[in-house]
């Protein structure tokens, strides 16, 4: 016996009101259980294309001494990834610790 898909109407009878979250934790905590599908009626979704927020970068010129550059450079090689990268990866971690 094959299942007829549900009319339009019979799935947006079947949708489940989102509940009012006190905060972001609470909201995040219950879609970590849930799935959105059974909350929306995805006929109405439309495509949207979100601005990317641009860095503001700043250049440095920073000597170092050839031993620390090999070191950084050797480790970047492991990780397959541009030494500059691996530099400013290092720099956010230690950036971000002291918030």
């Amino acid at each position: 016996m094959s299942k007829e898909p549900a009319s339009e109407a019979t799935m947006s009878e079947e949708l489940s009101a989102i509940p009012q979250f006190a905060d972001e934790a609470e909201a995040l905590a219950f879609w970590e259980k849930h799935d959105a599908i059974n909350y929306m009626d995805w006929a109405d979704v439309k495509n949207v294309v979100l601005p990317t927020k641009k860095t503001v970068t700043e250049t440095i010129a920073l000597a170092l001494p050839v031993d620390i550059m090999d070191c950084i450079k050797r480790e970047a090689r492991l990780r397959n990834m541009p030494y500059r990268g691996l530099i400013e990866a290092w720099l956010q971690e230690k950036v971000d610790g002291l918030k």
